[in-house]
């Protein structure tokens, strides 16, 4: 059996509201649900038994301190297409403290011998996907507009490996295991 895996840092509930609350006004946003809001800090994809049980070894060595968080601006990542968007986030920050935890797990899991997915880190939370060929940026504009940037602070004081099982709702994630930062 393959488990598709990430490793994740979710927000508490105070925050995933405040993001819920401005996820509206798109037409054809797949909006996250509450599950599915999180930071990933590193993707594995899919993993056997094997690969579980080193991932969660090599992340139970991690030491790191707990990170002050805050919302940042929205973002948006593009298709293949040039002008369209496939994902609509918001960014988390400050960025220093979540790449070198990033770099932490990335390191750890390469040195059990898996392959963390190698894209540049970009720290954020994913809102809203869309589907096939994307949004256009005009479709995006009014809500990147008139929406009011959520504020939020927290204090992330653990991490989770975090398991992917895609559905017809779209991914359910089911957190495996999770590691204090102290």
């Amino acid at each position: 059996m393959t488990h598709r895996l990430f490793v994740a840092l979710r927000p508490p509930a105070p925050v995933r509201d405040v993001l819920s609350a401005s996820m509206a006004g798109i037409e054809g946003a797949r909006w996250q649900t509450d599950n599915q809001l999180h930071l990933t800090l590193a993707f594995l994809g899919e993993t056997d038994r094997h690969g579980l049980e080193a991932a969660t070894d090599a992340l139970a060595t991690i030491v790191a301190p707990p990170l002050d968080l805050a919302l940042a601006e929205f973002g948006t990542f593009d298709t293949s297409r040039p002008g369209r968007i496939a994902t609509l986030w918001i960014g988390v920050g400050p960025l220093d403290p979540l790449a070198s935890l990033a770099q932490s797990v990335r390191t750890a899991l390469r040195r059990a011998g898996l392959q963390p997915d190698p894209r540049k880190f970009t720290p954020h939370i994913t809102l809203a996907r869309f589907g096939g060929s994307g949004a256009t940026r005009e479709a995006l504009r009014p809500f990147l507009t008139h929406t009011p940037t959520p504020r939020a602070n927290w204090q992330a004081g653990e991490f989770h490996l975090v398991e992917s099982t895609l559905g017809g709702e779209g991914a359910h994630y089911t957190p495996l295991a999770s590691f204090a930062l102290a």
